[in-house]
């Protein structure tokens, strides 16, 4: 939950998030094909920045930094409109423009020569330089002029992206501007919402600028499909639904296969299954069944050191979850074994241990899940695990690692972090948009979040689908706690009922219908 108990992040149900370069390819498309004139694209652009500028920072002299190319274009409408506006305002041209600039249609707006004085007096300061169009570090009088904006005590608006952060990656390459704000046109751009990158954007708000319908349809560059954004108008429109005349075993059975070394993971696993609506669970454990049951008596429970009353338990339900507290040693790999071979067709959540037995090539390792559909829920150290490399180069592009995966072995990859992603065959990527704080970093989250999982998969979700809305209802049930370091998993399960509750697109205080998406800053 943000300030002011608005629920952000706020986004309608299909918010895509395009690299640079496809950013820039459907920009092509949409002028050269399509025929919607690049001076209107850049008018709106600078328009509905200035509305935003306006609204959230009213007061003071608002001194924007320009470059050369089609960002510096866009800020200098942006300081048009405000002029026009009544507000006081000021160019500090970076790159080379002309000193009546087209864009301008007359407007003679004051223009400084020294960033330092005119930042100096700024109440706002709009970035202007480089937008996604960085390839490298920034040249030397760019870097100047970022290091100068980030001195500068105003709150920093960036057009698109901050100057300096990869738009594909989230790599800062050399120096980047850390903005308050990034106002993103037509789209977020994925690298504003990956690490580094993401926190150099501050808060991210989305308008539409009159990209055409094409660019939500065919949204295609080089083959790569666009990522998109895990938002509340995403889930309410995923969420399944319930017939009224349903029963349990036409809503999901469950089973989740888990060990008895750590009994609170099936728990906490089996808790959040009923809470995000599976029908029936099935608590597959070899033993402490006894005290399991008080914790979750609506479920069922099934020895799973019998080998026959674990394969039967699994093909009575419609789909399982396996790995929470399962342990490595010789019987959690016969249990795991067992269970998938009595899995069959059924779709299957795949978690901590488990993983990290599937990578040592046990029940034939993620090939032998082929059957039928599949999530693995890898945090960086399992996803290494998996790929055989090391931890670093996960996390040095954690895109890649999930794409990768997902497309050598068919499967759909959550893969935890921030933010967490989920990946599909063919490119697809869904992206996390809930903060993920450190306040998540305590045991049981991952039992949490794969219980979700199996409860959407059972309810006959599709594998990416059902991880996505495992991310965004867990997530957003963490962030209304607000509960800080001091959050547990099991606050967690008990604050689900009222995220799925909640419909719509979320809130935000920006009163234009131009707006599509709104993300706080990460805190």
């Amino acid at each position: 939950m943000s300030s002011g108990g608005l629920e952000r992040p706020f986004g309608k149900p299909r918010v895509q998030a395009p690299t640079s370069a496809q950013a820039a390819w459907y920009d092509r498309v949409s002028i050269q094909e399509l025929g919607v004139p690049e001076p209107a694209l850049m008018e709106n652009a600078g328009r509905q920045a200035a509305l935003i500028v306006q609204r959230l920072f009213p007061d003071g002299e608002v001194v924007a930094l320009v470059g050369s190319g089609n960002n510096g274009g866009d800020a200098l409408v942006c300081l048009r409109a405000l002029a026009a506006w009544g507000r006081p305002v000021s160019v500090v041209l970076v790159g080379k423009r002309p000193r009546h600039d087209p864009v301008l249609h007359g407007w003679d707006l004051p223009d400084a020569r020294d960033v330092e004085p005119a930042l100096a007096r700024a109440s706002v300061v709009v970035d202007g330089l480089l937008g996604t169009g960085v390839r490298g570090a920034p040249r030397s009088r760019y870097a100047e002029a970022i290091e100068a904006a980030n001195r500068s005590p105003a709150p920093v608006v960036a057009l698109d992206a901050p100057s300096g952060v990869d738009g594909a990656t989230g790599r800062v390459p050399g120096s980047a501007v850390r903005a308050d704000v990034t106002v993103a046109f037509g789209w977020p751009k994925l690298g504003t919402l990956l690490y580094p990158g993401r926190e150099c954007s501050g808060r991210i708000v989305a308008v539409e600028i009159g990209f055409p319908p094409r660019g939500e349809d065919a949204s295609k560059a080089d083959d790569q499909p666009w990522a998109e954004l895990l938002t509340p108008g995403w889930t309410s429109r995923a969420l399944p639904r319930r017939p009224p005349s349903t029963h349990k075993n036409a809503v999901g059975a469950l089973a989740v296969v888990a060990g008895s070394a750590m009994p609170g993971a099936a728990v906490l696993a089996a808790r959040t299954a009923f809470r995000c609506g599976a029908g029936l669970v099935r608590m597959c454990g070899a033993s402490l069944l006894g005290e399991l049951i008080p914790a979750v008596p609506e479920a069922l429970y099934v020895d799973a050191g019998d080998e026959r009353a674990l394969r039967d338990g699994v093909r009575a339900s419609r789909a399982l979850v396996v790995g929470p507290g399962l342990g490595t040693a010789p019987p959690a790999s016969r249990q795991l074994e067992a269970a998938l071979t009595a899995r069959g067709e059924r779709p299957v959540a795949v978690d901590a241990d488990a993983l990290t037995l599937l990578a040592r090539g046990a029940a034939g390792g993620l090939a032998g899940l082929a059957s039928g559909p599949v999530v693995v829920t890898p945090h960086p150290g399992e996803m290494a695990r998996l790929l055989d490399c090391s931890t670093a180069e996960v996390e040095r592009d954690r895109v890649a690692a999930a794409k990768g995966l997902a497309e050598k072995h068919g499967v759909a990859v959550l893969l935890k972090g921030a933010p967490s992603l989920v990946a599909g065959p063919g490119g697809r990527l869904l992206v996390a948009t809930v903060q993920e704080t450190s306040a998540l970093a305590v045991a049981g989250m991952g039992d949490v979040l794969v219980g979700a999982v199996g409860a959407f998969l059972a309810q006959d979700v599709a594998p990416v689908e059902a991880a996505g809305l495992a991310l965004e209802v867990t997530g957003r049930a963490a962030s209304a706690c607000g509960l800080g370091p001091s959050l547990m998993p099991s606050d967690v399960v008990e604050a689900i009922p009222a995220a799925l509750a909640r419909r719509g697109n979320g809130a935000t205080d920006l009163p234009f219908p131009f707006v599509t998406f709104d993300q706080d800053a990460p805190r």
